[in-house]
């Protein structure tokens, strides 16, 4: 087994880079000032969960998202779901089934 796990330098080379040198690393994201302030906070479910609604690319989608705290701003976590507004509205038509299962199951 090989002791090394990356590539090596002459690996680069033969991907199209001239020079040799690594491929540039992809763009940072964007400041969290520089994002849209269209989100629409629904509720908190708790102290660090909630449910917003949001366009993303063009689209609305409902946000159940994780958030955390970083320099003092609220910023959303990896743990959560985006559900598009057909998704969406699967889940709301069998609200009525999910609460008999938790029902029956608590």
């Amino acid at each position: 087994m090989s002791r090394f796990r990356g590539k090596r330098k002459e690996d680069y080379a033969s991907e199209g880079d001239s020079e040799g040198q690594a491929p540039s690393k992809k763009a940072s994201k964007k400041d969290s000032s520089d994002e849209s302030t269209d989100d629409i906070v629904v509720c908190e479910v708790s102290k660090n969960r909630r449910v917003t609604v949001r366009n993303w690319q063009g689209r609305a989608v409902v946000d159940i998202r994780e958030f955390y705290v970083k320099d003092g701003k609220q910023l959303p976590g990896k743990k959560g779901i985006s559900l598009t507004m057909d998704q969406w509205n699967v889940l709301r038509d069998h609200v009525e089934e999910i609460e008999k299962a938790v029902n029956e199951n608590s």
